[in-house]
């Protein structure tokens, strides 16, 4: 699957499909800059079994929004793992009004620093509350799941 750079806007066919993280494993990663040029950040993954290192740009995280900055076009999510901060919400789609203190949300985007919490770009969100109970308590299930599977 490629995506549109949020950069250029053109569609990027070496950029990786978003990978399900928590926040607790982003601040805990490493970065390093990747064959093209971009930085990456190489992370612990979720779980038993695979030991190697999972390297992600572009995330898909969830969490419950605590703070929104409209002035500053972020917003501060936490998750269970802890804080991460999404900035360039103003210039996304969101659907139904997402950016509201309380909101259980979804938020796809490119990591931009990791220390001393999680910063990433946004490109997508979606609001999840309606069903938030099941997304919340699944969430950690679904990232184990992918992370695992993930060569």
């Amino acid at each position: 699957m490629a995506l549109t750079s949020p950069e250029t806007g053109v569609l990027d066919k070496t950029r990786s499909p978003p990978v399900k993280v928590l926040s607790g494993q982003l601040r805990d990663g490493k970065i390093r800059i990747g064959s093209n040029g971009k930085s990456e950040f190489s992370i612990k993954r979720v779980g038993q079994g695979k030991e190697n290192s999972l390297v992600v740009s572009i995330v898909w995280m969830q969490g419950t929004v605590v703070e929104v900055q409209p002035d500053r076009n972020t917003i501060v999510l936490l998750d269970e793992t802890g804080n991460f901060v999404v900035g360039g919400v103003n210039n996304i789609p969101k659907g139904k009004p997402c950016l509201i203190h309380g909101k259980y949300v979804m938020v796809m985007g490119q990591v931009q620093t990791h220390s001393p919490e999680p910063v990433l770009r946004a490109v997508k969100m979606a609001d999840l509350s309606d069903n938030s109970l099941i997304h919340k308590r699944l969430w950690k299930y679904e990232v184990e799941d992918l992370q695992q599977t993930l060569p």
